[in-house]
């Protein structure tokens, strides 16, 4: 029975000491090649960090180069970021490039920016070489941007802008997009204030100046540098293409008034029409009542030649003044109409 036992404790031993020589054999060229670099890691981590599948080869790989270019991270940190998901060796190249610029920054930071999305690596190279980006993006569908000076003048304009990355603001700060708007919108105010076109023609860079001092890299992951007018003239004299934008306006307001103007001549052309008929009415009117009032004449004579209150000779009187009243009308009108007796 006592041999039994000792016999499974020796298999037992054996099987560990196989278990051992397996992962120092497994782990020793990793093991070495940290050693060697002067980037100790224990046998101890790389067993842990197989256990907690992290790829120890990326961690070791990681850590001697942060060893190499003169920086010291341990590698629980180094594993910690790796589990949260980060792009462990592009951090890493970040750092070494910050370091060697000798632009501050910390693994937290840039752990946190690069768990943000954004690509830390190029943040410093851009801290370090600054980029230019074309204002409007042509990406976009659109090459210049459009403004009118206060002359009415339209202006056709293109800048670059040259930007540097700033990485305390890298975790939320607004993007390059925001920067090529923000700048649109400063030149085409700009623009939209000078006087006249001619202004800004001689002197683009007044423009670009006054876009840069209004502060528009506020609250973005970017610094701007410079603010250059690449291009700039005058839009062209095609049907769809205005130069003269206020000439255009005042052209189409003439042409707005003049038809106002037009109805308003109609309008009181067609009340003129109705008051000349309504007029015309009333004359008929007046006639009628003239004619009726020529007809009761005869009846009022004999009816007054019945009472005795007219005789012969008055009728024959009043009617030698209605013939020669009618005759000198005659004359009048140039007629040749004979009195009538």
């Amino acid at each position: 029975m006592l041999n039994q036992v000792v016999t499974v404790l020796f298999v037992l031993l054996a099987l560990g000491v196989l278990v051992l020589i397996g992962l120092f054999f497994y782990f020793l060229k990793v093991w070495i090649r940290a050693a060697m670099s002067g980037a100790r890691v224990s046998l101890f981590n790389l067993v842990g960090m197989k256990l907690r599948r992290v790829p120890p080869t990326l961690i070791v790989d990681a850590r001697i180069r942060m060893v190499k270019a003169g920086l010291d991270l341990d590698t629980d940190a180094i594993e910690a970021h790796f589990l949260a998901g980060g792009n462990v060796i592009n951090v890493v190249q970040a750092l070494i490039a910050a370091d060697k610029a000798t632009i501050e920054l910390s693994f937290q930071r840039a752990a946190a920016i690069d768990l943000a999305g954004r690509d830390v690596y190029d943040a410093v190279r851009t801290s370090v070489n600054p980029k230019v980006i074309d204002c409007p993006d042509p990406a976009k569908g659109t090459t210049m941007l459009d403004a009118v000076a206060k002359d009415g003048i339209r202006l056709l304009v293109k800048a670059r802008v040259t930007v540097r990355a700033n990485l305390a603001r890298l975790v939320g700060g607004a993007t390059e997009d925001t920067i090529i708007a923000r700048v649109g919108q400063g030149i085409v105010s700009a623009i939209g204030s000078s006087t006249t076109y001619k202004d800004v023609l001689e002197n683009p860079d007044h423009i670009s100046r006054k876009v840069l001092q209004s502060g528009l890299d506020s609250q973005t992951a970017f610094e701007i540098v410079s603010i250059d007018i690449a291009d700039i003239s005058v839009g062209g004299t095609g049907a769809r293409d205005v130069a003269n934008v206020g000439a255009m306006l005042e052209t189409e307001r003439a042409e707005a008034d003049k038809k106002m103007r037009q109805a308003e001549a109609e309008g009181r052309r067609a009340m003129a029409i109705a008051a000349e008929q309504e007029m015309r009415a009333r004359v008929q009117e007046m006639q009628a009542k003239v004619v009726e009032a020529q007809a009761e004449i005869p009846q009022a004579i004999s009816h007054a030649m019945r009472a005795g209150k007219l005789g012969v000779m008055d009728l024959m009187r009043m009617q030698n003044i209605m013939a020669d009243t009618s005759m000198r009308e005659s004359l009048a009108e140039g007629g040749n109409e004979t009195p009538k007796t």
